[in-house]
């Protein structure tokens, strides 16, 4: 009996396929992808620079916004450059090991999107019904340890992931059919057994959404029911006003993200594979691309500052002239 070491069977690099069957297409859905690209990082350094420098901005609440920018900074650029390098150039391989390091980054930094989205709630929620206590339970040493544990909880959990997607055995090929490794892609590609991926992948998947949303959904029935006690219909308006981003941030994070889950586990057969790839990509885009714009449009502190900059640009223009 021929006994085949693990290192026989690991594939020195994949080739990432793009889109099955819009393979035609691929330049022409680039350019959605570029410039939604284009928008995140220019909105989302933006707010980064906002927060940094304006002094009215640091509070918990734009300190947890910078979490998310942060995130969602490598969270788009984990995937979105690799797959216009796809589009454009045909350039399709990864080596085994970015395959890896990609993997890792892609899972550990949407669980950090999850729970920094969880720690907005939480912050809300203290504005809202502990509005006298807000500025001395969330301190400054408060939000860098919850983030930190954010983080941590993150890592901790893909790491295991990454390591029993690496022990295993390659011998179905090394064409990925997707424009980034994703964990289950890659895993299905193995002649070996992937229960344990397949059970841990869920297994953190609920660890991380699941309890986040949980979290999330606590928060705002407290807050609803803090609302409605408010005596005045004005009072009521701004309360909600003060969610209104955040809860426009939870959409476009966990719809795309339920999408992605229950095609992976319960619908693979049911809907075309490039309508799933496609959606996988929205999932790390559109948040990156619209919590900046909607922070933006519907936070008044964020608003007031941006048009400081542009007027006081303006005026230090005029003034030359």
């Amino acid at each position: 009996m021929v006994i085949l070491n693990q290192t026989d069977v690991t594939p020195a690099s994949f080739i990432l396929n793009g889109i099955p069957g819009l393979e035609d297409m691929h330049m022409w859905i680039s350019f959605p992808f570029c410039s939604m690209y284009v928008v995140a990082m220019v909105g989302n350094c933006g707010l980064l620079y906002l927060i940094c420098y304006e002094d009215s901005l640091h509070r918990s609440m734009y300190y947890f916004l910078a979490m998310l920018s942060l995130t969602d900074l490598v969270m788009c650029s984990s995937t979105i450059p690799k797959a216009l390098c796809i589009f454009w150039f045909h350039l399709k391989e990864i080596r085994f090991e970015e395959c890896l390091v990609q993997m890792f980054f892609i899972h550990t930094f949407t669980g950090m999107e999850s729970g920094v989205l969880m720690l907005m709630a939480l912050d809300r929620y203290v504005a809202i019904c502990y509005p006298l206590g807000y500025s001395t339970i969330l301190t400054n040493p408060v939000i860098a340890k919850v983030g930190l544990a954010t983080f941590l909880r993150a890592v901790l959990l893909i790491i295991p992931l990454i390591f029993f997607t690496r022990r295993l055995p390659y011998c179905k090929g090394n064409i990925i059919h997707h424009t980034y490794c994703d964990q289950l892609s890659v895993a299905k590609l193995s002649c070996g057994n992937i229960k344990a991926n397949v059970i841990y992948g869920l297994m953190a998947a609920l660890l991380i959404g699941g309890f986040d949303i949980l979290c999330i959904t606590i928060s705002y029935t407290m807050i609803l029911r803090a609302v409605i006690n408010l005596s005045s219909a004005d009072a009521q308006q701004k309360a909600f006003s003060t969610c209104t981003a955040h809860i426009c941030a939870i959409v476009f994070s966990y719809s795309p993200a339920f999408f992605c889950f229950f095609f992976n586990r319960f619908g693979s057969h049911a809907i075309p594979p490039s309508c799933h790839i496609i959606v996988a990509n929205i999932y790390l885009l559109l948040p990156p691309t619209m919590n900046p714009i909607v922070y933006g449009v519907k936070t008044k502190q964020i608003r007031d500052c941006i048009i400081k900059i542009f007027s006081g640009s303006k005026n230090i223009k005029s003034h030359s002239i």
